[in-house]
């Protein structure tokens, strides 16, 4: 039986915590304070350690420099405080996860931790390599695990821009429709530049009230203002040497915009309540699913901070652009989906596919990704049926299925909708149905079409 110290002044929300795990078969320990934490790490041997960061007169980090630097730590942390939880992870520890968060998400980090039991070193290159884990936007954080070989034209595109901008210190801006995995391409062109053995700091501007954008950034110094408990270092800081990630940028106050493009100009920071400037080497890349120009046109972003962040753009494709890329995300996911729900699934039945190759797929990759996973939680061992897929993928698939017509109006529809999809150029239309461009003449002269 594993024993585990918590390390929390919240009482409620540790005695919630304590009983979960005493349930999973974890002996648990609390300690109300970081003192308290410190003096029963003295005086009993514990196999992982979760505390909180944020402890009444004591630094969380301290306490990692005080226990057994074999034991594996879990931070947990708030939002605003996942530049500090990052340097925690550089000091030793093993994860963090950000509170709010129920108790069954943090099951997975013990599991890996106790099997794990990875030192330290191996740790602090996890951090520079991969970036805070848990803060990834797209929700594709599975594609970094293992490289996957796609094969359309549009992620070669993709790829080949990867490879000529990574190695420059240029800004990226990267667009692109909501789920098509930007923070993955993000971390993708930092790994593949000179900067991968530094940290990768991802921050969602969308998700930061104004008031806090700075603090964000530059971090504070204890009573700069209300709430500034302890001093706190920003994303620039935290990001030095690396790369920073700001993922929906377009959201940022015009006030916030004048203080990044600053920054930016004079890589330079001063944290909030200090005077002292310190200098900051970071590249940036930045990401949206808006219209950045008309942005500027409208007067909601400034210009100067467009050109800034846009020295070099990247557009994602749309899943509906590669489509000879979708059988390898559907597979990728199947087998993540296995993984984590202790399937054997074996694949995916011909209807299954056949609505997959003809829905739109309006939230793309991420879209893709959960409706495999829900298939596969409703699934024996064998092949996914339709039954086990979403209503809002079916309901367009059953108004063309075999249900209300022949397999060759379901066919000729299909064609139809390919070639009003591509705006009628026959060579993207074939790639997207997946067939030959002869074939899709073939077929366009056998139903007759007016095209």
């Amino acid at each position: 039986m594993a024993k585990i110290l918590i390390v929390e002044d919240d009482t409620s929300f540790a005695q919630m915590l304590s009983k979960f795990l005493d349930k999973k078969g974890y002996e648990v320990t609390h300690s109300p304070t970081g003192l308290d934490g410190e003096k029963k790490i003295k005086e009993s041997i514990f196999d992982l350690i979760i505390t909180d960061l944020r402890l009444p007169d004591y630094d969380g980090i301290k306490l990692i420099s005080q226990s057994n630097r074999k034991v594996p730590i879990i931070v947990m942390t708030s939002y605003a405080e996942v530049p500090t939880a990052v340097l925690a992870m550089k000091e030793g520890a093993y994860d963090y996860i950000s509170k709010p968060f129920a108790p069954d998400q943090i099951l997975d980090i013990i599991e890996s931790a106790l099997n794990k039991k990875e030192d330290i070193t191996e740790k602090k290159d996890k951090v520079r390599n991969n970036g805070p884990s848990n803060l990834s936007i797209e929700g594709n954080e599975v594609l970094e695990k293992e490289e996957l070989k796609f094969i359309s034209e549009a992620s070669d595109k993709l790829k080949q821009y990867i490879s000529l901008v990574a190695p420059t210190n240029m800004s990226v801006l990267i667009t692109g429709e909501s789920g098509t995995g930007k923070e993955v391409t993000a971390k993708s062109i930092h790994n593949n530049s000179k900067r991968k053995g530094k940290a990768f700091m991802a921050l969602d501007c969308g998700a930061i009230p104004k008031e806090l954008a700075a603090s964000e950034f530059f971090g504070h110094l204890k009573g700069s203002f209300t709430g500034a408990i302890s001093d706190k270092i920003g994303s620039f800081e935290a990001a030095n040497g690396g790369t920073l990630f700001l993922d929906e940028v377009g959201n940022l106050s015009y006030e916030n915009q004048v203080q990044l493009l600053r920054a930016l100009q004079e890589r330079k920071i001063k944290r909030i309540g200090s005077n002292a400037e310190i200098k900051v080497d970071v590249r940036i890349i930045s990401a949206t699913n808006e219209d950045l120009k008309l942005a500027v046109e409208r007067g909601s972003f400034r210009e100067d901070l467009y050109h800034r962040l846009n020295e070099f753009s990247l557009k994602i494709p749309s899943l509906v652009d590669r489509p000879e890329d979708l059988p390898i995300f559907a597979d990728h996911f199947l087998k993540v989906s296995n993984e984590k729900l202790g399937k054997q699934v074996d694949g995916f039945s011909n209807e299954v596919w056949d609505i997959f190759k003809s829905y739109s797929w309006p939230g793309n990759i991420r879209q893709l990704q959960n409706v495999v996973q829900r298939a596969v939680l409703l699934s024996e061992n064998g092949d996914i049926q339709p039954s086990a897929l979403p209503p809002d993928i079916l309901e367009p698939s059953q108004k063309t299925s075999s249900v209300n017509m022949t397999k060759e109006e379901f066919e000729k529809d299909r064609i139809i909708k390919a070639l009003k999809r591509t705006n009628y150029n026959k060579s993207k239309a074939a790639k997207l149905l997946q067939i030959t461009r002869k074939t899709l003449y073939n077929r366009i002269g056998y139903y007759k079409l007016d095209v």
